[in-house]
């Protein structure tokens, strides 16, 4: 059977959730999957990113991630999607990036793919469940099969959350544990991708 293909597919403005989704990209590798790491597209104005030295300083030190595109949602049989949290809710260029599936969606393309995600909040209280609980919206219209990491692995009693790996961002940069936990959510999500990848073949 072929590799599983995943898509990790971030947006990120000073780096923490980047480098959860290089992690992610490690995780599925190990797991034998074939990886596309892409970013969404910056939306913010340029006084607005200047504004903050540590969000110029990853715009360029993120130079070389290719953005994201239809084509990889249509190619990938796991979709893990990463955000810092805003409000509670998902980073605008993420969902403009998302609000653009519509085309795929109505060819049923994104039906079936396994779907997971991840996060960021400058807090510890800062809206990172419902940040992937508002992702999971989404994955509910696209027909997807939600992947969390539960407690499936010890790290996960170690960083706390079932819902997805996340990061305090006040904290500093992510720590091992936490990047752990999304090489993890990342294995778990290749692993169902697989199981279901070679029931359907064999069907």
């Amino acid at each position: 059977m072929e590799p599983v293909n995943v898509a990790v597919i971030y947006y990120s403005a000073t780096g923490s959730v980047h480098a959860l989704a290089q992690a992610a990209t490690e995780g599925a590798e190990k797991a034998g999957a074939h990886v596309r790491l892409r970013k969404v597209r910056e939306l913010a104005q340029p006084e607005a990113i200047n504004s903050n030295p540590a969000w110029a300083q990853h715009i360029q030190d993120s130079a070389d991630v290719a953005e994201a595109a239809l084509e990889d949602l249509a190619w990938a049989d796991a979709v893990l999607l990463g955000t810092p949290t805003r409000f509670g809710n998902p980073a605008s260029q993420l969902r403009a990036f998302l609000e653009t599936t519509g085309p795929l969606w109505a060819q049923g393309q994104l039906a079936g793919k396994v779907c997971s995600a991840f996060t960021a909040s400058n807090t510890a209280h800062g809206g990172q469940e419902s940040t992937i609980l508002a992702l999971s919206n989404t994955f509910y219209h696209w027909g997807g099969i939600i992947v969390p990491p539960g407690y499936t692995d010890p790290v996960q009693f170690k960083t706390g959350n079932p819902y997805g790996a996340s990061h305090v961002a006040a904290l500093g940069t992510p720590g091992e544990d936490t990047l752990e936990s999304a090489r993890h959510q990342a294995r778990r999500a290749v692993e169902t991708a697989a199981a279901l990848k070679a029931g359907r073949a064999a069907a």
